[in-house]
């Protein structure tokens, strides 16, 4: 009996990749049948960063994808405009956006330099805009198109403003980004939802910024947020479109009860430690 494969022939463009969550969906979408696209800054090994643009194309290879990885910054235009240009050269098409690169900053207004603010920005933000947009023509040639930001829910808890405005705001324009395609593009029936974790997610990120070793021991791994990912691009578009979406909310909808076997090495259910915005 032949395995269904409910990716198969479609197309991903996705930024970021090379590791953490966006490489986890990447696995996912390509045991499923998908064709993965990325565009990602990391071509030589990092001593701070596991992973690479060629070991995480070799790894989508290996469980039987098809990878094309392409080497550069979601900030620079001409960049996006090639990895369109070669995503749809290569697979005929595009289906699926993923904005998946993130820069994080958890420091407040008089404390972030300028040039951090600009940083987080034109990645989050601007980089979401850019690799939406210049897709788009190719996205409603599909027949099944679909856009997904990894951005929170909105929360105008104040809390987020006194700890964090600079990279609130621009988490908060990716999300805001999206809801606007899910809303411009209805019609033309082009889903877009956001999915954002509910606690913790042991990534490079977490590590090397939000809490270090510790808070590595009280996450969940990447592939809550790869599962919670296909759940979400599989559901009918007027279900998806224009919702923010909770990875652990997916998962329970769908039947999931038991999460043990998404806990990091030393977690417990006891001490997860929920995300931001949450």
């Amino acid at each position: 009996m032949t395995t269904p494969r409910p990716f198969a022939d479609r197309t991903i463009l996705m930024s970021g990749g090379s590791r953490g969550i966006g490489l986890a969906i990447a696995l996912r979408a390509s045991r499923d049948g998908a064709n993965v696209a990325f565009i990602a800054k990391t071509a030589a090994p990092d001593p701070r960063l596991p992973g690479t643009v060629h070991t995480a194309a070799a790894a989508i290879e290996e469980v039987g994808g098809q990878a094309l990885p392409i080497v550069g910054d979601i900030r620079d235009d001409d960049i996006i405009a090639e990895a369109v240009a070669q995503t749809v050269d290569r697979f005929g098409g595009i289906d699926i956006v993923i904005n998946n690169a993130s820069a994080i900053a958890l420091t407040g207004i008089g404390e972030l330099p300028v040039k951090r603010y600009d940083l987080i920005h034109d990645i989050n933000a601007r980089g979401t805009f850019a690799l939406t947009s210049a897709a788009l023509p190719h996205l409603l040639k599909s027949p099944a198109p679909r856009v997904l930001t990894l951005s929170p829910p909105l929360n105008l808890d104040r809390r987020w403003l006194a700890e964090h405005a600079p990279y609130t705001v621009s988490k908060y324009a990716m999300t805001l980004l999206t809801l606007g395609v899910a809303e411009q593009y209805r019609e033309q029936g082009i889903a877009a939802s956001c999915l954002w974790p509910r606690t913790l997610v042991a990534t490079a990120a977490v590590r090397n910024v939000v809490a270090g070793d510790e808070g590595m021991r009280s996450s969940r791994r990447p592939e809550i947020m790869s599962d919670a990912a296909a759940l979400i691009l599989s559901l009918p578009a007027d279900e998806a479109n224009g919702q923010c979406f909770v990875d652990e909310d997916v998962l329970r909808a769908a039947g999931v009860t038991d999460f043990s076997g998404y806990l990091n090495d030393g977690a417990t259910e006891e001490n997860l430690e929920i995300d931001l915005f949450l």
